[in-house]
């Protein structure tokens, strides 16, 4: 066993290290930079080893006095003046969510074709085929559901009961999309490619109407935005079902769990996104605004996110960040940090 005079002349200027640093960051109150950070991390988990090493070894008091002191301050000054929620919100926003829809970029693509090529399909079909038309529903029903019913809807209940409604049911569905991914994904791509559907049927009547011009009036101030976060969570769930199909260097489990904490930042992410969708299809849709007018609100929030996107996604990938709720790139998990009997003491010489 190596001796405890030993110990201490080999590591103690370390120690002495880690509490200059800490005395200094201490004194001056400043927002630690990325390098004073990862110095006293790596210090504060290597002096963390040689406590748990002294008290399980040794059992000296003064040492295990002086590095206990010496971690403790460290641990104060890494937290100090950090609203640890505060803190997890903003890295939430700034990095995770952002960089989980930057990493699922691929998928979004995919998502998108899944609902827009059987909305487009549909939509085309009904507008240009009399029999198709007159195959889907009598005229009369037609002519109530281009001239009354389609309309009525966004007006059915009061704005703020109505955007709860629709929070909710967007919430649903992206969920569902969300889960079915890990049935291959095959689910959610006919999730997305039956709503896309749907809103073809809607589309292709009033273009055969010739009411096209009312159709994207009432959809494109709310459904820019509603529909760009149910592609998002598609994608989410295509990521889910490829990782199982190809989990890369992985194992499928392992692979399973890393893309599960993904899709989990983006639907959290997303929850905001049906917010204000909602909001946009209780207050602004049914309005009395200009066409013009609702559009662009829709535009503009459609416009807002992405560019939100873009601006972060990109830079939060590249420091690292993989878009997993437990993503923590530069301040690692402190509580794993070894100060129990069972650290692991990397350089610390074993009895």
């Amino acid at each position: 066993m190596q001796s405890l005079d030993r110990f201490v002349l080999d590591h103690s200027d370390e120690w002495a290290r880690l509490e200059d640093l800490t005395k200094d960051l201490q004194r001056t109150r400043q927002k630690l930079t990325p390098e004073q950070l990862d110095e006293l991390l790596m210090r504060y988990e290597r002096t963390s080893a040689h406590l748990s090493h002294v008290r399980s070894t040794y059992g000296d008091p003064q040492l295990t006095a002086r590095l206990t002191r010496a971690v403790s301050d460290a641990r104060a000054v890494i937290y100090a003046g950090q609203d640890r929620a505060g803190g997890a919100a903003r890295t939430f926003f700034r990095s995770t969510f952002p960089a989980a829809v930057w990493v699922a970029r691929s998928q979004i693509v995919i998502s998108t074709a899944a609902l827009l090529i059987p909305f487009a399909a549909v939509a085309i079909w009904l507008a240009n085929s009399p029999a198709a038309i007159e195959a889907l529903a009598p005229p009369a029903l037609r002519e109530a559901y281009i001239n009354e019913d389609f309309e009525s809807y966004y007006s059915s209940a009061p704005a703020a009961e109505f955007s709860t409604q629709v929070l909710t049911n967007n919430i649903r569905v992206s969920f569902l999309a969300f889960v079915a991914g890990i049935a291959l994904a095959i689910p959610t791509i006919l999730l997305l490619a039956y709503n896309g559907a749907n809103v073809g049927v809607a589309a292709g009547l009033f273009h055969d109407a010739g009411q096209a011009d009312r159709f994207w009036g009432l959809i494109l101030p709310h459904g820019l935005l509603e529909l760009t976060a149910i592609i998002v969570a598609g994608a989410a769930g295509i990521r889910l079902g490829w990782a199982i199909i190809v989990p890369g260097d992985r194992t499928r489990s392992k692979a399973l769990v890393d893309e599960a904490q993904r899709s989990v930042s983006i639907i959290i992410g997303l929850i905001i996104v049906f917010i204000l969708a909602g909001l946009i299809e209780g207050f602004v849709t049914p309005s009395s605004l200009p066409t013009s007018a609702r559009i662009s609100i829709g535009a503009a929030a459609f416009a807002a996110f992405w560019g939100y996107i873009f601006a972060f996604g990109p830079a939060a990938a590249a420091e690292g960040h993989t878009g997993r709720v437990n993503d923590r790139p530069l301040i690692r998990e402190l509580d794993d940090a070894p100060t129990g009997d069972n650290a692991a003491l990397t350089d610390v010489p074993s009895p």
